[in-house]
């Protein structure tokens, strides 16, 4: 009998410890042709009741060979069009349909969620309220407000199995703490360079990880070396992301953890996307 072949991974030296440094996009990342474009529509919501005041726009993309017949499963994405932007650091849209028809992703429908902006406001940015707020308000805002308006024009699951969410940043903080809080909502998460130490009265999650009932969650976990504050003993976020994922491993959660080189950019979690959503969707 053969031995089991094994992909080999040619050496590389170590890059130098550069907070600028930047990571070179895979092919899952680049549109190739003979791979269908999903279908993508926009609407905006401007009468929120969990947010008063705010406006935004929601992207959806439809797969190609969505069955309209079929609940589909779904994938939430925070920072709507800076995920969407096929020219961005992220170009989810291009990931997703290549994913797709490699067949190592579902027919999911996706939906891009820009954060709130006070129109008449000179401080009209919403976004660390909702996304480092340590509570339910924005889970219950996807579910409530969001997708509802999704399902009027595509069949979604109600499965919270089959329902992920993905964020950076404070975006990660939302999609952890959107899983944390309603498990019967949401149980898939991507969270890439976590701002987990910026949350009201610090990283809650270590603590409650280890204390409090466990979540039937799955979590890919991207953290930066050179992350803000890197090398202090306060608000150290590199240290706040491996923390949440040691807790996270000591209980037993179906966790993934990547590390990278580089500081608090997008630019290494969107090279992750393709197999990170592989993995959450495996």
């Amino acid at each position: 009998m053969n031995p089991p072949a094994h992909e080999f991974v040619p050496f590389r030296p170590l890059p130098l410890p550069d907070a600028e440094l930047r990571y070179a996009h895979g092919p899952g990342s680049h549109p190739h042709q003979g791979v269908p474009t999903g279908e993508i529509f926009a609407f905006d919501i401007e009468d929120s009741r969990i947010y008063p005041g705010t406006t935004r726009r929601i992207w959806v993309h439809n797969s190609a060979d969505h069955d309209a017949r079929t609940a589909a499963p779904v994938m939430i994405f925070n920072d709507g069009w800076w995920y969407l932007d096929p020219n961005g650091e992220v170009r989810a849209g291009i990931v997703l349909d290549n994913l797709i028809a490699q067949e190592r992703l579902p027919g999911v429908v996706s939906v891009f969620v820009d954060p709130g902006v006070f129109p008449d406001r000179p401080d009209a940015k919403n976004r660390n309220a909702e996304y480092d707020a340590d509570d339910a308000r924005y889970a219950d805002f996807l579910q409530q407000e969001v997708l509802p308006r999704v399902a009027a024009r595509r069949m979604l699951t109600d499965d919270p199995g089959q329902i992920g969410i993905c964020g950076g940043s404070s975006g990660g903080n939302a999609a952890f703490t959107a899983a944390w809080r309603r498990p019967d909502f949401v149980r898939r998460v991507i969270a890439f360079n976590s701002s987990f130490a910026q949350m009201p009265g610090g990283n809650p999650y270590p603590a409650r990880i280890a204390n409090e009932e466990r979540r039937p969650l799955r979590v890919f976990l991207h953290a930066a070396h050179r992350d803000l504050h890197w090398n202090e003993p306060e608000e150290n976020w590199f240290a706040e992301s491996l923390e949440t994922a040691a807790a996270l491993l000591r209980r037993g959660y179906d966790l993934r953890l990547v590390v990278g080189d580089g500081g608090h950019s997008p630019n290494h979690g969107g090279v992750l996307l393709p197999d990170a959503l592989s993995w959450l969707w495996r």
